[in-house]
C-alpha cells in the first residue's frame, strides 16, 4: 500500500483516476492510498499528478497491518 499527499483537496470524483482505495483530506491537504501493482503504475499516477498540475507533498510506502 502507498500513501500519496498532495496539496490541496482533489475533487473526489477522480478517486477512479487513480485506482485509489481511499480518499481522504487533513486541513489543506489530500491524502490518497492506492494499492501500486508495479513500477509502470506508480510512475502513471505521479505522471497523472503532474499533468494535473497538483503539487506532491510526499509519497510514503505504509507497512502491511
Amino acid at each position: 500500500m502507498t500513501e500519496i499527499i498532495i496539496q490541496e483537496h482533489l475533487d473526489p470524483t477522480w478517486e477512479k483516476h487513480f485506482d485509489a482505495l481511499s480518499i481522504r483530506y487533513k486541513d489543506n491537504l489530500t491524502i490518497m492510498q492506492i494499492e501500486i501493482k508495479d513500477q509502470a503504475h506508480l510512475h502513471g499516477i505521479l505522471n497523472l499528478i503532474r499533468d494535473l498540475n497538483l503539487k506532491i507533498i510526499s509519497v510514503n510506502r505504509l507497512e502491511a497491518g
